[in-house]
C-alpha cells in the first residue's frame, strides 16, 4: 500500500483499500450480488411500487434518502436504486452498494449527444474520457478507462436479442456541466468522444477499485451537435422504462459463463 503524492492534490492518492469512514462500517445490510443502478428520476421508485418490490436497505444523505428495493427477476434476487447526478454523489451510493455485497453493476441514463444522433438513440460507451475529480481518489490517472468488457457484451448481448440499434463509443465524462464550450465540446470531440454524461467514468473507478463489474447504457437526451444552437428536446424521458427494463436484463446475464439469455 503506499501514498502516492504530487504537486496538484487531485494527482494525489493512497492504493490502501480501508479508509477512516468506510461504506459499511455500521454492518446493516447483505445486498444481492447484482444491482441496477438508475439515473431516471422516480423512475425506480414507481416500478417498485407497482411491483411490490421489497425495501431492503437505504443510503442517507444530507440532500435526500435513497431507499434500495429487490425483485426477484427470472428467479434471481437483482436490487436496484435510483441513482443522484454527478460523480461524487453517484459514487458514494455505488461504494456502498459494492461494500454491502452487490458485485455486478448495470447502470442507465441519459446523456447528452456531441454528434447529431436522434433523440433516444441508445448507446453503450466502452470507454470514458475521465474529465471529473472523483476517479482519481480510486485509481491511478489517466486519461482514459475502458468499461469492463464482459457488462459491454451483457448489455449488446441483450440489445441483439431483441434488434435493438445501438451504439458504441467513448463517452466525455464531465463534472462541469456549464462549463461545456463551444472550444471544449470540439476538442473532447477530437479525442473520439461521442456523448457526454457526469457520472460514468468515477462509476467505472470505483467498481475497477474494489473488483466489482460495472457497465452502462445511455440514452441521447439533449443535444450539443450543432455549436451554434443548443437543443435541450425533451431530455430523453421515453427512453426512461425501456432502458430499466434493458438493465435487468443485462445484470441478470452478468457471473454467467458463458453468457446466455434466458428463454
Amino acid at each position: 500500500m503506499a501514498l502516492i503524492k504530487h504537486e496538484f492534490p487531485i494527482l494525489e492518492r493512497d492504493t490502501e483499500q480501508t479508509a477512516i469512514i468506510m461504506p459499511n462500517r455500521k454492518g446493516l445490510y447483505k445486498l444481492p450480488e447484482k444491482c441496477v443502478f438508475a439515473f431516471l428520476g422516480d423512475t425506480t421508485d414507481k416500478f417498485a411500487a407497482e411491483n411490490q418490490c421489497e425495501e431492503i436497505a437505504v443510503f442517507e444523505s444530507i440532500t435526500k434518502n435513497y431507499p434500495i428495493y429487490k425483485i426477484k427477476y427470472n428467479g434471481e434476487d437483482i436490487c436496484f436504486c435510483q441513482a443522484p447526478c454527478g460523480a461524487p454523489a453517484a459514487t458514494q451510493i455505488v461504494d456502498f452498494l459494492i461494500s454491502y455485497g452487490v458485485r455486478y453493476i448495470i447502470s442507465c441514463g441519459s446523456c447528452g449527444a456531441l454528434h447529431p444522433f436522434d433523440e433516444n438513440a441508445i448507446i453503450v460507451p466502452t470507454s470514458a474520457l475521465r474529465d471529473e475529480g472523483t476517479s482519481y481518489h480510486y485509481i491511478e490517472p489517466k486519461r482514459i478507462i475502458d468499461i469492463n468488457p464482459q457488462a459491454v457484451k451483457a448489455i449488446k448481448q441483450v440489445l441483439d436479442s431483441r434488434n435493438i440499434s445501438y451504439r458504441e463509443c467513448r463517452t466525455w465524462t464531465t463534472d462541469g456541466f456549464y462549463r461545456e464550450t463551444k472550444e471544449m465540446v470540439k476538442y473532447r470531440m477530437e479525442e473520439g468522444c461521442e456523448v457526454v454524461d457526469m457520472e460514468c467514468s468515477a462509476l467505472a473507478a470505483c467498481a475497477e477499485f474494489r473488483g466489482a463489474v460495472f457497465g452502462q447504457i445511455l440514452f441521447t437526451a439533449d443535444t450539443l451537435a450543432n455549436l451554434e444552437e443548443y437543443d435541450e428536446r425533451d431530455w430523453g424521458k421515453s427512453s426512461y422504462d425501456i432502458v430499466l427494463e434493458l438493465s435487468f436484463e443485462a445484470v441478470h446475464l452478468l457471473g454467467k459463463d458463458p453468457l446466455k439469455l434466458s428463454m
